[in-house]
Protein backbone atom coordinates (compact mmCIF):
# COMPACT_ATOMS: atom_id res chain seq x y z
CA UNK A 1 0.00 0.00 0.00
CA UNK A 2 1.38 3.40 -1.00
CA UNK A 3 2.16 6.01 1.67
CA UNK A 4 3.22 3.52 4.33
CA UNK A 5 6.85 3.76 5.49
CA UNK A 6 8.32 0.77 7.18
CA UNK A 7 11.12 1.58 9.68
CA UNK A 8 13.99 -0.75 10.01
CA UNK A 9 14.23 -2.02 13.57
CA UNK A 10 17.44 -0.81 15.26
CA UNK A 11 20.24 -3.23 15.32
CA UNK A 12 21.55 -4.43 18.66
CA UNK A 13 24.59 -2.14 18.50
CA UNK A 14 22.51 0.95 17.91
CA UNK A 15 20.16 0.09 20.80
CA UNK A 16 23.13 -0.44 23.09
CA UNK A 17 24.65 2.91 22.04
CA UNK A 18 21.39 4.76 22.76
CA UNK A 19 21.11 3.15 26.22
CA UNK A 20 24.70 4.09 27.09
CA UNK A 21 24.11 7.67 25.93
CA UNK A 22 20.99 7.98 28.08
CA UNK A 23 22.86 6.58 31.07
CA UNK A 24 25.81 8.97 30.60
CA UNK A 25 23.44 11.95 30.34
CA UNK A 26 21.70 10.82 33.54
CA UNK A 27 25.01 10.41 35.37
CA UNK A 28 26.13 13.85 34.18
CA UNK A 29 22.94 15.42 35.51
CA UNK A 30 23.41 13.68 38.88
CA UNK A 31 27.02 14.91 39.01
CA UNK A 32 25.92 18.50 38.26
CA UNK A 33 23.26 18.34 41.00
CA UNK A 34 25.75 16.95 43.53
CA UNK A 35 28.34 19.56 42.57
CA UNK A 36 25.79 22.35 43.04
CA UNK A 37 24.77 20.88 46.42
CA UNK A 38 28.35 20.70 47.70
CA UNK A 39 29.10 24.21 46.39
CA UNK A 40 26.08 25.63 48.24
CA UNK A 41 26.99 23.68 51.38
CA UNK A 42 30.58 24.95 51.24
CA UNK A 43 29.34 28.50 50.77
CA UNK A 44 27.03 28.12 53.77
CA UNK A 45 29.83 26.77 55.98
CA UNK A 46 32.19 29.51 54.82
CA UNK A 47 29.60 32.15 55.66
CA UNK A 48 29.14 30.59 59.11
CA UNK A 49 32.88 30.68 59.77
CA UNK A 50 33.20 34.22 58.46
CA UNK A 51 30.25 35.32 60.57
CA UNK A 52 31.73 33.69 63.68
CA UNK A 53 35.07 35.43 63.07
CA UNK A 54 33.32 38.78 62.66
CA UNK A 55 31.42 38.18 65.90
CA UNK A 56 34.66 37.35 67.69
CA UNK A 57 36.21 40.59 66.45
CA UNK A 58 33.21 42.50 67.82
CA UNK A 59 33.57 40.76 71.20
CA UNK A 60 37.27 41.64 71.42
CA UNK A 61 36.69 45.26 70.35
CA UNK A 62 33.92 45.68 72.91
CA UNK A 63 36.10 44.21 75.66
CA UNK A 64 39.00 46.48 74.71
CA UNK A 65 36.74 49.54 74.75
CA UNK A 66 35.17 48.58 78.09
CA UNK A 67 38.60 48.03 79.67
CA UNK A 68 39.89 51.33 78.31
CA UNK A 69 36.94 53.06 79.97
CA UNK A 70 37.93 51.30 83.20
CA UNK A 71 41.51 52.56 82.88
CA UNK A 72 43.17 49.38 81.58
CA UNK A 73 44.93 49.33 78.20
CA UNK A 74 45.05 45.92 76.47
CA UNK A 75 46.02 44.65 73.03
CA UNK A 76 43.69 42.61 70.84
CA UNK A 77 44.40 40.44 67.80
CA UNK A 78 41.16 39.86 65.91
CA UNK A 79 42.80 37.39 63.51
CA UNK A 80 43.81 34.94 66.25
CA UNK A 81 41.06 35.89 68.70
CA UNK A 82 43.39 37.06 71.48
CA UNK A 83 43.07 39.71 74.18
CA UNK A 84 46.57 40.31 75.54
CA UNK A 85 47.56 41.38 79.05
CA UNK A 86 51.23 42.35 79.48
CA UNK A 87 53.15 40.61 82.24
CA UNK A 88 54.32 43.79 83.95
CA UNK A 89 50.70 44.77 84.60
CA UNK A 90 50.09 41.54 86.50
CA UNK A 91 53.16 39.93 88.07
CA UNK A 92 56.48 40.74 89.64
CA UNK A 93 59.52 39.15 87.98
CA UNK A 94 59.64 35.35 88.30
CA UNK A 95 56.52 35.35 90.52
CA UNK A 96 53.12 33.82 89.82
CA UNK A 97 51.12 35.67 92.47
CA UNK A 98 49.23 38.65 91.11
CA UNK A 99 50.65 41.89 92.49
CA UNK A 100 48.36 44.68 93.72
CA UNK A 101 48.18 46.26 90.28
CA UNK A 102 47.54 42.87 88.73
CA UNK A 103 44.66 42.09 91.07
CA UNK A 104 43.02 45.40 90.13
CA UNK A 105 43.57 44.66 86.43
CA UNK A 106 42.00 41.19 86.58
CA UNK A 107 39.06 42.60 88.54
CA UNK A 108 38.43 44.98 85.62
CA UNK A 109 38.78 42.16 83.06
CA UNK A 110 36.27 40.01 84.97
CA UNK A 111 33.84 42.92 85.16
CA UNK A 112 34.15 43.61 81.42
CA UNK A 113 33.58 39.92 80.63
CA UNK A 114 30.40 39.95 82.71
CA UNK A 115 29.18 42.99 80.76
CA UNK A 116 30.00 41.73 77.26
CA UNK A 117 29.84 37.92 77.19
CA UNK A 118 26.40 36.76 78.47
CA UNK A 119 24.63 36.94 75.08
CA UNK A 120 27.57 35.21 73.36
CA UNK A 121 27.18 32.14 75.60
CA UNK A 122 24.43 29.77 76.73
CA UNK A 123 23.86 31.86 79.84
CA UNK A 124 20.60 32.69 81.58
CA UNK A 125 22.05 36.16 82.21
CA UNK A 126 21.48 37.25 78.61
CA UNK A 127 18.74 39.90 78.67
CA UNK A 128 18.89 40.86 74.99
CA UNK A 129 18.87 38.98 71.69
CA UNK A 130 21.40 36.16 71.79
CA UNK A 131 24.08 36.07 69.11
CA UNK A 132 23.81 33.26 66.52
CA UNK A 133 27.59 32.79 66.92
CA UNK A 134 28.51 31.65 70.41
CA UNK A 135 31.80 31.30 72.27
CA UNK A 136 33.07 27.73 72.53
CA UNK A 137 35.94 28.46 74.92
CA UNK A 138 38.07 31.21 76.45
CA UNK A 139 41.53 29.94 77.36
CA UNK A 140 43.63 31.81 79.89
CA UNK A 141 47.12 31.25 78.44
CA UNK A 142 50.35 31.84 80.33
CA UNK A 143 53.55 32.76 78.43
CA UNK A 144 57.11 33.54 79.54
CA UNK A 145 60.35 34.75 77.98
CA UNK A 146 63.21 32.35 77.22
CA UNK A 147 65.44 33.28 80.18
CA UNK A 148 66.36 30.24 82.24
CA UNK A 149 64.93 30.02 85.73
CA UNK A 150 66.75 28.63 88.74
CA UNK A 151 65.45 26.41 91.49
CA UNK A 152 62.51 24.03 91.29
CA UNK A 153 60.36 26.19 88.96
CA UNK A 154 60.94 26.32 85.20
CA UNK A 155 59.33 28.53 82.56
CA UNK A 156 56.61 26.00 81.76
CA UNK A 157 55.65 25.64 85.39
CA UNK A 158 55.68 29.42 85.83
CA UNK A 159 53.41 29.96 82.81
CA UNK A 160 50.92 27.41 84.12
CA UNK A 161 50.92 28.85 87.64
CA UNK A 162 50.36 32.37 86.28
CA UNK A 163 47.50 31.17 84.07
CA UNK A 164 46.00 29.33 87.02
CA UNK A 165 46.28 32.40 89.25
CA UNK A 166 44.61 34.59 86.62
CA UNK A 167 41.90 31.99 85.99
CA UNK A 168 41.14 31.71 89.71
CA UNK A 169 41.08 35.49 90.21
CA UNK A 170 38.63 35.95 87.31
CA UNK A 171 36.26 33.46 88.92
CA UNK A 172 36.74 34.94 92.38
CA UNK A 173 35.89 38.44 91.18
CA UNK A 174 32.88 37.33 89.14
CA UNK A 175 31.64 33.88 90.27
CA UNK A 176 28.86 33.95 87.65
CA UNK A 177 31.50 33.56 84.94
CA UNK A 178 31.32 29.86 85.89
CA UNK A 179 27.77 29.76 84.50
CA UNK A 180 28.90 30.76 81.01
CA UNK A 181 28.74 27.60 78.90
CA UNK A 182 29.20 26.83 75.21
CA UNK A 183 25.85 24.98 75.07
CA UNK A 184 22.86 24.57 77.38
CA UNK A 185 23.79 22.34 80.30
CA UNK A 186 21.45 19.51 79.26
CA UNK A 187 23.00 19.19 75.77
CA UNK A 188 25.86 16.79 74.91
CA UNK A 189 29.22 18.56 74.86
CA UNK A 190 28.08 21.35 77.16
CA UNK A 191 31.01 22.77 79.16
CA UNK A 192 32.10 25.97 80.91
CA UNK A 193 33.84 28.29 78.47
CA UNK A 194 36.73 29.17 80.82
CA UNK A 195 39.88 27.05 80.66
CA UNK A 196 43.62 27.52 81.09
CA UNK A 197 46.94 26.47 79.60
CA UNK A 198 50.63 27.33 79.87
CA UNK A 199 53.15 27.47 77.03
CA UNK A 200 56.34 28.70 78.69
CA UNK A 201 58.56 30.40 76.07
CA UNK A 202 57.25 28.33 73.12
CA UNK A 203 54.95 30.95 71.56
CA UNK A 204 56.83 34.25 71.44
CA UNK A 205 55.23 37.27 69.78
CA UNK A 206 58.55 39.16 69.60
CA UNK A 207 61.83 37.74 68.27
CA UNK A 208 65.29 38.34 69.74
CA UNK A 209 66.86 38.59 73.19
CA UNK A 210 66.36 42.28 73.80
CA UNK A 211 64.67 43.35 77.02
CA UNK A 212 61.81 44.82 74.99
CA UNK A 213 61.24 41.49 73.20
CA UNK A 214 61.33 39.58 76.49
CA UNK A 215 58.88 42.03 78.03
CA UNK A 216 56.38 41.47 75.19
CA UNK A 217 56.71 37.70 75.40
CA UNK A 218 55.94 37.67 79.14
CA UNK A 219 52.16 37.91 79.05
CA UNK A 220 48.72 36.46 79.70
CA UNK A 221 46.54 35.88 76.65
CA UNK A 222 42.79 35.33 76.70
CA UNK A 223 42.13 33.28 73.56
CA UNK A 224 38.54 33.19 72.30
CA UNK A 225 37.34 30.21 70.28
CA UNK A 226 33.94 30.24 68.58
CA UNK A 227 31.58 27.36 67.87
CA UNK A 228 32.24 25.87 64.43
CA UNK A 229 29.67 25.15 61.67
CA UNK A 230 27.35 22.37 62.70
CA UNK A 231 27.79 23.18 66.39
CA UNK A 232 25.50 26.23 66.46
CA UNK A 233 22.67 26.51 68.95
CA UNK A 234 19.00 26.93 68.21
CA UNK A 235 18.66 30.53 69.34
CA UNK A 236 14.87 30.31 69.44
CA UNK A 237 15.13 27.51 71.99
CA UNK A 238 17.60 29.56 74.01
CA UNK A 239 15.30 32.58 73.97
CA UNK A 240 12.34 30.49 75.13
CA UNK A 241 14.45 29.06 77.97
CA UNK A 242 15.12 32.48 79.51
Amino acid sequence: MEGIVRRRPPEDGESYFMSMTDMMVGLLLIFIILLAYFALNLQSKTEELTGANRTRAVILSNLQRSLKEKGLQVEIDTQTGVLRLPDDVLFDKARWELNEKGQAAISKVASAMMEILPCYTASDLCKEERSPHLIDAVFVEGHTDSDAMYGTMNNYGLSVRRAETTFTMLQRNQPELNSFRNKPEDEPGSAPILGLSGYGPDRPIAQGDSEEAKKRNRRIDLRFLMTTPGEGLDTDILRRSR
